[in-house]
Parts: structure tokens; C-alpha cells; sequence
């Protein structure tokens, strides 16, 4: 008779249940130090949004998001408070009634825009004329900016901007808006063209301009050839909320409410105060 060989079970043991509570309290910890940094990190910012938001709206009508993007936006405001504050604005705003662009919740004076004049070699923006007026009207610090398109011809669109910009003395330097890499054409050939628009147009307005990009497209294909220009950074990093030493302007938020205006708003910070802000304006 053939003898039976006993197999050995394999025995699988289960956590025990104090390893599992280990873990409990290790997640826990880590979220109650996380949420503790989160608020001393952004305290002040949670003070302006208590004082200034909550007799406004409920949480029934301001998602979790907005209320983290209101947090950051006044943050930043009350760290730079002694800066000048602006926003910037094209026909995608659509109708602005300048009337009421003062303040951000009648807590941070707006003092300075950006307003988008032109695009590419023929492009006008369709409402440049109108918020120019408006911008002035309101005595506001006003830039003209042009988004440069990298497959067509730089010097029709130094061209383009400067036909339909006319700049006075008080206003802000032009501006040349880079954000988009080019299709057709080489990264050398396109900081040729980026050249010749900025070369032009300093020699029609006897003013250097601002060169406006994303802080990560500048580091990587700026920097090196465009460094002595002034520069207006986009950077949204929700964790930064303070300038960098070399930027003039700081984008630091696309999601800002302004009185006057549907939909969200690009909002600015200069380096320096009101006065530094007249002082950078045309002096012609």
C-alpha cells in the first residue's frame, strides 16, 4: 500500500490588528501636520479670506477650489503690500466697465494693466482702442503688449505693433509676449526673429521692452541671450508667494475676480511701489 506523504499547509497569517492602528495613527499624524502646515503657510491669506469673503458668499455658492485660490491670490497681496498691483486684459474679457476696477474686495489698490494691443503680423486686438480708452479714463498705469506668433515674420509684426500703439509719457514700456515654440522653424532662428521685434521697437519708442513668458519657458530658451530686458514672469505656483529678485512683474495667479469684469483675471505684482511704477513709464 502506497504511503500517504502529509502535505504542510501554508498558513497565511493576516496583519494584526495593532500593526493596522500603527498605520491609522501614522496617516493621521501625517495629515494633521500637513493640514497645520498648509494653514501656517498660508495664514495670512486665511485671515483676509475670513474678513473679506465670508460675509460675501457660503459654502453653498464658493467651491473648495475657489476658496484655496482666494486664499493664495490674498497671500500674496498681503505679503507685497506696499508693491503696485495691475492686471492685464484683451478682447477675451469682452466689455469692462472701468468704473469699477479699484480694488480687489476694496482691500488692494489696482494701479497699473496690461492691455493686449496687437498679435502676429496682422492681428489688432479687437477691443485694444476701447480698454485703452476705458484704462486711461480711470487713470490707470497702461501697458501694450503684443503676443508674438513664432512662425511668422518678426519684423511685420514689430510693424503690426507699433502702427497701432501710441505710446505717451507716463505710460509703461511695450511689451513682447513669448509663450509658444515655433513649428517651422528652429529655436535659434526663432530668438533671431525675437531680436529683431525687440530691436525695433526700442529704436521707434527710445525705451527697452518687457519680455513676457512662463518662468520655465524663460529658463529654457530665454535666459542665456535676453537676460539684460526687463522681465514680467507667469508663475502660478500655488506653494510660491514671493517675487524673484530679477522680475519686474510677477504674474502670479490667472483666476482673479475684479469688480467690472466676467470670468477671471490675470493679476500682477510690480517689484516696487506706486511711485517706482511712475518712475519706470515713458518719459517722453
Amino acid at each position: 500500500m502506497a504511503q500517504r506523504i502529509k502535505r504542510k499547509r501554508t498558513v497565511r497569517t493576516r496583519p494584526s490588528k495593532q500593526f493596522g492602528k500603527k498605520w491609522v495613527i501614522v496617516f493621521t499624524f501625517l495629515f494633521i501636520a500637513t493640514a497645520l502646515l498648509f494653514v501656517f503657510r498660508f495664514r495670512e491669506g486665511f485671515l483676509y479670506y475670513l474678513g473679506f469673503k465670508t460675509d460675501k458668499y457660503t459654502s453653498e455658492t464658493t467651491s473648495d477650489e475657489r476658496k484655496l485660490t482666494d486664499i493664495r491670490i490674498y497671500e500674496v497681496l498681503h505679503k507685497h503690500d506696499q508693491n503696485a498691483i495691475g492686471f492685464d486684459v484683451s478682447e477675451y474679457q469682452g466689455t469692462i466697465d472701468w468704473e469699477q476696477t479699484y480694488h480687489i474686495d476694496e482691500a488692494f489698490e489696482l494701479s497699473f494693466v496690461f492691455i493686449r494691443a496687437t498679435a502676429g503680423s496682422n492681428k489688432r486686438d479687437a477691443r485694444f482702442t476701447e480698454n485703452w480708452n476705458g484704462a486711461k479714463a480711470r487713470q490707470l498705469v497702461c501697458g501694450a503688449y503684443h503676443y508674438y506668433r513664432p512662425n511668422e515674420n518678426s519684423l511685420d509684426q514689430a510693424n503690426n505693433f507699433i502702427k497701432q500703439v501710441r505710446l505717451q509719457k507716463g505710460d509703461l514700456p511695450p511689451v513682447l509676449d513669448i509663450e509658444k515654440l515655433p513649428k517651422s522653424q528652429s529655436i535659434a532662428r526663432l530668438k533671431i526673429g525675437l531680436r529683431r521685434w525687440l530691436e525695433v521697437v526700442e529704436a521707434h519708442y527710445n525705451v527697452k521692452p518687457i519680455i513676457y513668458s512662463g518662468e520655465r519657458y524663460y529658463s529654457d530658451f530665454l535666459r542665456k541671450e535676453f537676460s539684460d530686458y526687463p522681465l514680467w514672469i507667469a508663475n502660478y505656483n500655488f506653494w510660491r508667494n514671493t517675487l524673484a529678485s530679477d522680475w519686474e512683474f510677477w504674474q502670479f495667479t490667472e483666476n482673479a475676480q475684479i469688480g467690472g469684469i466676467e470670468g477671471n483675471v490675470d493679476l500682477n505684482i510690480f517689484m516696487g511701489d506706486k511711485n517706482e511704477l511712475l518712475a519706470l513709464g515713458m518719459r517722453y
